[in-house]
């Protein structure tokens, strides 16, 4: 039962620095912007250029765990995202800090993979249901901690210390799973999917490169259109790729199962309605709400509680009654509802107002932390489970990649709208201005131009807020949607529940 322990500890424990890490930035983005003198979009990259890293390359890492061993492409993945972690601290730009970050996520990517794919190997049948719950309960206390974390962190030692705070834990990871992991392969496995990755690597890039870059240049501009159309193209070449290979990279007729479908479309849904959010609202709370980086992280906290408590409630009373299709359709729409009433209620400006909805979503996405990955996995071979997990992150960082692009066009969009409204004279430069300082959480700077056009200072706080209006009412919409097409792909049938799921979950809790 120790092995069985440590095993976990190995696969769990790299997920959590991801996600601790991912959060702890999140609130340190206004100090990194004042820090470095960045504006909006060169922040927007600080979580791109990680997020956007990991997602393209987190399906070639689990091809690669799988043909080189899962074992070593952890240890591989834990040492690149620690010697990143220390160049992102001492980064004196916005341009080094960004490179250090995309190879974090390079990083991020090979740790990922492989882990899940060893909790997948080493853990069959029922027993699988526990481990992903543990898991799942384990990433639940890195969303919590990451914004607490980051708001001490940042306010005491300085925002270098978020990443340097990964450079222990890395090597302390990296002894352990010498130690206590086993090597295991994919005894088919082939060669690298090289065109899969240079595709689907394109398409990826180019398109958060275009919603990044759509505000400044415009939709409608050549290069913005360039982009999208390249993009466009690179995903049909990314299919045709696949189609085509006799052990492709990603085994697209797994697509073709309807709880496989279901399962990852849950897992992006989640990402963009839900884990954006997770950076939105501390960057509300510091720039609409006035909140030091510590405040806004304690603010966050009693939403992230669920994040951690709910898998395991889960896993202990629901798991045996209810179907994997229920729980997932009930967590999105437990997140699609909390967005929606948080969207009715964010223009109040006060923090009670909003606690209660952001709860409910919290608590779907508790459910849905743990399932999403185990339902994917129910329908997979267990020698093909490299390219399921990777698939898995793949999914949920591509909806983080491209959901906070995306949101962040509507937040762009709704507030250069409040701003035209209010003031219908002023010239197109001074209101791009305008609504650039607003965006990027500098109100004092808003209301100096503002008052300079004789416009009301009220002005800028009121835009952010129709900003994160639309914001949330988009990432509703997706959610509640995505809930109804998990009802209708996922089987109820091959996602029944495991009558001994909760004694497995108390087997591993005392053991």
């Amino acid at each position: 039962m120790q092995n069985r322990l440590l095993l976990l500890l190995c696969v769990s424990v790299p997920s959590f620095m991801i996600n601790l890490d991912a959060n702890i930035v999140a609130v340190s983005l206004t100090s990194i912007a004042r820090s470095l003198h960045a504006d909006f979009a060169a922040i927007e990259w600080v979580i791109s250029a990680y997020t956007l890293a990991f997602a393209t390359l987190v399906m070639p890492a689990g091809a690669l765990a799988d043909r080189f061993g899962r074992k070593r492409m952890l240890v591989v993945g834990l040492a690149i995202f620690t010697l990143a972690s220390g160049i992102c601290g001492a980064a004196t730009s916005t341009t080094l800090l960004n490179y250090a970050r995309a190879l974090q996520g390079v990083g991020a990517a090979l740790q990922l993979s492989a882990a899940l794919a060893i909790l997948a190997h080493g853990f069959q049948g029922r027993e699988r249901a526990s481990a992903f719950a543990f898991w799942g309960s384990v990433i639940g206390v890195a969303i919590m901690l990451g914004p607490v974390a980051g708001g001490l962190i940042t306010q005491l030692f300085g925002w270098q210390w978020a990443f340097y705070v990964n450079l222990p834990v890395g090597a302390a990871m990296i002894a352990l799973t010498l130690y206590a992991v086993k090597e295991s392969k994919d005894p088919h496995a082939m060669r690298v999917d090289i065109a899969g990755v240079l595709t689907f690597s394109g398409f990826l890039g180019l398109t958060t490169l275009a919603l990044i870059s759509g505000n400044r240049a415009g939709w409608l501009s050549k290069p913005i259109l360039v982009e999208l159309g390249v993009a466009a193209a690179m995903l049909i070449a990314f299919v045709l790729v696949e189609t085509v290979q006799s052990r492709p990279m990603v085994d697209l007729k797994y697509f073709l199962r309807r709880t496989y479908l279901g399962a990852n479309i849950a897992g992006v849904a989640y990402a963009v309605a839900f884990l954006t959010m997770l950076t939105y609202l501390p960057f509300f709370f510091q720039s609409a709400l006035g909140y030091a980086p510590l405040t806004a992280g304690l603010l966050m906290l009693p939403l992230a509680v669920p994040l951690f408590v709910v898998p395991r409630i889960v896993a202990l009373y629901l798991d045996r009654r209810l179907s994997g299709r229920a729980l997932l359709v009930i967590g999105l729409v437990c997140v699609g509802t909390g967005l929606l009433l948080t969207a009715l209620r964010i223009t109040l400006f006060h923090y009670s107002a909003i606690f209660e909805s952001m709860l409910i979503a919290s608590m779907g996405a508790g459910i849905l932390n743990g399932q999403i990955a185990k339902v994917g996995m129910t329908v997979i071979p267990v020698e093909r489970a490299g390219m399921a997990s990777g698939v898995s992150g793949t999914m949920r960082f591509s909806g983080i990649v491209v959901g906070f692009a995306a949101l962040g066009a509507i937040l762009f969009a709704r507030i250069g709208g409040s701003v035209a409204d209010a003031l219908p004279n002023l010239a197109g430069t001074d209101r791009l201005a305008i609504t650039h300082a607003i965006a990027n959480g500098n109100l004092a700077s808003a209301t100096a131009l503002l008052q300079a056009h004789d416009g009301a200072t009220s002005i800028a706080r009121s835009s952010l807020g129709y900003g994160y209006e639309g914001v949330l009412l988009a990432a509703g919409i997706i959610a509640l949607s995505a809930a109804a097409l998990c009802w209708w792909l996922v089987s109820a049938e091959e996602t029944a529940p495991h009558e001994a799921a909760a004694a497995q979950v108390m087997e591993l809790s005392v053991d």
